[in-house]
């Protein structure tokens, strides 16, 4: 029996979340799961363990293991300028602000971008909804349609290798697995990623059943209305945040992580590159992690890591390079998708956590102080 699941769950109660799913597991198996509350908290649709959720930038560790795979058989070079495999890519501007007319001020990148600076989110690529420049250029320019393949081509809002900001660089990081392999991001997974882990929920969907969780907003008198919005349907694989998983799948991959690249036998990365899944390969003058907004109703600011430098890995993980906030080990792995879902890897603990909400904006502070209540009750079992 685990010590501080009263705690916790009297956490998820105070929280005020229309539904959740909290897991925790170790390299071996699962220690803790349950299902709280509603996954349609208007017509009273219960939360399942095993519910399905849009889990949006979970999705971007999948994509750069994808990516790993593939340098490590020598079908993509992490170094190489990436406008030879992916051509929009080979010339790209720098938006540099707007003239007095309000135009836009665009120049040509000072550097190739390469799939290592997409990786790591150093490419200049940028999100609209948090980047209020590139907000005002794409709606200018008409290319604001969710789920468009031509809402990626946008100029870069830096030069390659001179910053970082979070934004659609897996997504290209996705297109160029598809353009190595010459089949879709989805059949790669299958065939490589969530077929040999056993993630039979795990998917790229174009609908959302009315059964499975739906995405909530708060209202002002306490409640919660619904939403429509799949991420998963649109024109290309989104690499970047396109698939939907369970609690239980994502447990899988991240056992995959905390084994150092194998699960029950099956070998998804080698040695070697499972390393580079999980080393901080950030330049030391750069600190990833936190996240402003142009969009406060999608997305508020958020810094995950207050006062400490976060670094970012080749395999889509932001790393606390001190004791994180809720006491998860230096060097520990963690992210997030838009709709309030978590996750946290401890290596050195071995030990990790997933919570699962459907609520807009990201960073609901219901559903941070339950993940923080969650990985306090797994440090306290380590």
């Amino acid at each position: 029996m685990m010590k501080g699941i009263a705690e916790f769950e009297a956490a998820v109660a105070a929280a005020n979340l229309p539904g959740v799913v909290a897991l925790i597991t170790d390299s071996k198996e699962t220690r803790y799961v349950r299902a709280f509350g509603m996954a349609d908290a208007v017509n009273n649709v219960p939360m399942r363990e095993d519910s399905l959720f849009q889990i949006a930038s979970m999705t971007k560790a999948l994509t750069s293991t994808a990516v790993l795979q593939l340098v490590e058989r020598g079908k993509l070079d992490l170094d190489a300028p990436i406008g030879t495999l992916l051509p929009e890519l080979a010339s790209p501007q720098v938006l540099d602000g707007f003239d007095a007319d309000g135009a836009p001020i665009l120049r040509p990148a000072r550097s190739a971008v390469t799939l290592r600076h997409l990786l790591l989110h150093t490419s200049g690529c940028a999100y609209t909804f948090m980047n209020a420049d590139l907000l005002r250029h794409a709606m200018a320019s008409g290319k604001m349609a969710a789920g468009k393949r031509a809402s990626l081509d946008l100029p870069l809002m830096f030069d390659p290798g001179t910053d970082w900001q979070y934004g659609t660089g897996i997504d290209w990081a996705g297109l160029a697995v598809e353009a190595a392999t010459g089949i879709s991001l989805g059949e790669w997974f299958e065939r490589e990623i969530t077929g040999p882990l056993g993630m039979t929920q795990t998917a790229f969907r174009a609908a959302w059943d009315a059964a499975e969780p739906q995405v909530h907003v708060r209202e002002a008198e306490g409640g919660f209305k619904t939403q429509a919005m799949v991420l998963g349907g649109g024109e290309y694989h989104n690499g970047g945040g396109g698939l939907s998983s369970t609690a239980g799948d994502y447990a899988r991959f991240m056992r995959m992580i905390l084994r150092g690249g194998e699960l029950d036998g099956v070998r998804v990365l080698s040695p070697e590159m499972a390393g580079l899944a999980i080393e901080d390969a950030l330049p030391l003058h750069l600190s990833a992690g936190e996240m402003t907004t142009a969009i406060p109703s999608f997305a508020t600011a958020f810094n995950p890591l207050p006062g400490q430098r976060g670094g970012w890995t080749l395999g889509g993980f932001l790393v606390n390079t001190e004791t994180g906030p809720a006491g998860r080990s230096p060097g520990s792995l963690h992210w997030a998708g838009i709709f309030n879902c978590y996750y946290w890897i401890d290596t050195d603990r071995d030990l990790a956590g997933v919570i699962l909400a459907q609520i807009a904006p990201f960073a609901d502070t219901g559903v941070l102080g339950t993940f923080a209540a969650l990985e306090q009750m797994a440090c306290a079992n380590a």
